[in-house]
């Protein structure tokens, strides 16, 4: 069997930056086992499948490890593919998901995804986050995932964590800062899934956004995630909605023989 395989840098617009995502397009669902094969050969942090469902597709997203329930880049490269290869100049996509329907709109040079907002609540930290973090955090919450709160953007850049100790916490953590350009920075770290800092994260900005916005008192956002490859995000909260936009840039196209 031979399937097209797209390497797509999402969150940038330019090569070898953001968030580097596999999308492989299937005519229908290989067995689970071949996807979390495929996906751990790839070795990027996630791999996106899609088959056609009437007028959306449906898409799921694999780390090398395991299936998640919502990946933003891989979702904005998933999308790229869709319009720009597949798409014949639409203008939208619409993809079923196990976190409902997201759509994807062309919006200028940008595109942007409609997704879920997920408001942290604070809470106890588990134990050894801190200690595997390491830095000053102020305060702990969580939303989809654990988010670390520190008071500058250095403090974020600084950060050298445990991953041994962090795979120990089977979730991802986000930690976050106000930016020193950028209204907020973040970085995400998931070593349990195998993924020990995700380059770009817009999972992590559906708690990000409503986070921020009672901090800040605004509705829109330019942020920036300051891991080494980095990546910029552009922000809106809608209540139960938000929206993440960026760009994206195609790096490989090619095809799998399994």
């Amino acid at each position: 069997m031979q399937i097209p395989l797209y390497q797509v840098d999402a969150f940038t617009s330019k090569l070898f930056k953001g968030n580097p995502a596999a999308v492989c397009p299937l005519e229908e669902w290989l067995p689970d086992e071949t996807l979390q094969a495929i996906a751990a050969e790839n070795n990027l942090s996630e791999t996106a499948f899609f088959i056609p469902n009437g007028e959306h597709y449906s898409l799921r997203w694999f780390t090398p490890r395991r299936e998640v329930d919502l990946c933003g880049h891989a979702t904005l490269a998933a999308a790229y593919v869709t319009l720009e290869r597949l798409g014949q100049g639409a203008q939208e996509v619409v993809f079923d998901t196990r976190s409902g329907v997201l759509t994807v709109t062309r919006d200028g040079g940008r595109l942007s995804m409609d997704f879920p907002s997920r408001p942290p609540k604070f809470c106890e930290p588990p134990p050894g986050l801190l200690e595997a973090l390491g830095g000053e955090p102020l305060e702990v919450l969580r939303g989809q995932y654990y988010l670390v709160v520190y008071g500058s953007e250095q403090e974020i850049r600084a950060l050298d964590p445990d991953f041994r100790a962090l795979a120990r916490i089977d979730d991802g953590v986000i930690v976050t800062a106000p930016g020193d350009e950028a209204d907020f920075v973040s970085r995400f770290f998931a070593p349990a899934w195998g993924v020990d800092e995700d380059p770009v994260t817009g999972s992590a900005h559906c708690t990000l956004i409503p986070f921020w916005t009672l901090r800040q008192g605004k509705w829109w956002f330019e942020a920036r995630q300051v891991s080494p490859r980095g990546g910029e995000l552009h922000c809106e909260d809608h209540g139960e909605r938000v929206t993440i936009a960026g760009q994206a840039v195609l790096y490989l196209e090619g095809t799998i023989y399994v």
